[in-house]
């Protein structure tokens, strides 16, 4: 555990609440709401909620071995040909593994530097806007767009802030193995960029790259 010298540093991230976005029409797709508390100073903003699709979190895998170089990046839940909307084991699953993922990249301090990181979790941003937030081609830096973001969502982040002090939702610890994944109702986040990527989380549809 990495201990700050006043109090102790925690990261709390969950994954839940998956959603079928665009339902009915032919890039119908399954996204996650991603609920992050922190007292770190390593990000901007201490609360954040955004509603992520698989296949970004495939995005971020890459951008996050680019720039770890030879430091490993922890695996995403295996990719499936096909299934349905109606699977809800497999979609437990998969947030599980998501749920997984996170709580891995979260406690491993190499990957708390990465912007493309805090963009993922603490903005809506598409991943082509994230790249051009990074790259200095957006009129907007890093910065800006996070604490925009934690702005006009400030009513939820309270919300959700407060049920991570209730029992049974305690913060986690920087390299702790584990991280509470509770069942509580979806806060108003907003949903993934629409048409940002290819459906390769899609129901009956082979899952591809992003």
């Amino acid at each position: 555990m990495i201990r700050n010298q006043e109090e102790d540093e925690f990261i709390a991230v969950r994954v839940q609440d998956p959603k079928i976005q665009n339902e009915g029409s032919w890039n119908s797709y399954v996204d996650f709401k991603i609920f992050l508390h922190t007292n770190s100073k390593a990000f901007t903003a201490k609360t954040s909620c955004v509603r992520r699709r698989y296949s970004e979190f495939v995005w971020l895998k890459k951008k996050l071995q680019k720039n770890a170089g030879l430091v490993p990046v922890p695996e995403l839940p295996v990719k499936t040909p096909f299934f349905t909307l109606g699977d809800e084991d497999f979609i437990e699953k998969r947030r599980q593994g998501l749920q997984h993922f996170l709580d891995r990249v979260l406690h491993m301090t190499v990957f708390l530097s990465d912007s493309q990181l805090h963009l993922f979790l603490q903005t809506q941003l598409a991943p082509a806007d994230i790249e051009a937030c990074v790259q200095g081609h957006a009129h907007y830096t890093v910065t800006d767009a996070i604490l925009g973001y934690a702005s006009s969502n400030q009513g939820w982040a309270q919300e959700e802030e407060g049920r991570t002090q209730e029992p049974g939702l305690l913060p986690v610890p920087y390299e702790w193995a584990g991280s509470p994944t509770p069942l509580v109702p979806a806060a108003q986040c907003e949903s993934s960029s629409e048409g940002g990527t290819p459906a390769d989380d899609a129901p009956g549809r082979a899952e591809g790259g992003v």
